[in-house]
């Protein structure tokens, strides 16, 4: 595909935040979006701190206090990326709009990317797959979901298809904001 976003100054320090409840690929195709981008990529879950690790695996949700300091950790990780003149991918739940704007203290014009699937489908996906976070959490994490607002720069992809197509409508969706 012709130009990558960050052929120029300005697009090379794009913060892109690849959004939604567990299960919905955040990982996958963040990595590979930033791939694509060349841009660094961010991997959320892995800088929860033990407590917060912890509460998740003996199945109680976090609450607003225990992800606070998390999210400012990753809003100063996309302010570095951009100070440095890098664009980043980050994979984070960013599930209320709270969230989101403690993320936009790090980059004011992040761009949201937010992967939105059916329950049964994430369910089924966590029950086969090794992670800190079970399934029995998941309905809290759409009960806490705020969708994007229209004042909010981003994308929803609502589609579940193979891995290639949704990392293509991501980068088609970044490309084309």
């Amino acid at each position: 595909m012709g130009s990558t976003a960050n052929e120029s100054g300005a697009a090379a320090a794009r913060q892109i935040v690849v959004m939604g409840v567990s299960g919905t690929g955040k990982s996958v195709i963040g990595t590979a979006l930033a791939e694509r981008l060349g841009f660094v990529f961010i991997e959320g879950d892995s800088f929860h701190p033990e407590s917060n690790i912890q509460k998740m695996s003996a199945g109680t949700p976090l609450n607003d206090e225990d992800r606070q300091p998390w999210l400012e950790l990753l809003a100063a990780k996309l302010a570095a990326n951009r100070s440095a003149g890098n664009g980043s991918v980050l994979a984070c739940s960013a599930l209320k709009r709270a969230y989101r704007d403690t993320l936009r203290r790090g980059a004011s014009d992040a761009y949201f990317l937010h992967l939105d699937l059916p329950f049964d489908v994430l369910r089924e996906r966590m029950e086969k797959r090794e992670h800190f976070m079970p399934s029995s959490l998941l309905q809290s994490q759409f009960d806490t979901l705020e969708p994007l607002e229209s004042d909010e720069r981003g994308h929803v992809l609502d589609f579940d298809a193979p891995i290639p197509e949704v990392i293509e409508a991501a980068a088609t969706a970044v490309l084309e904001s």
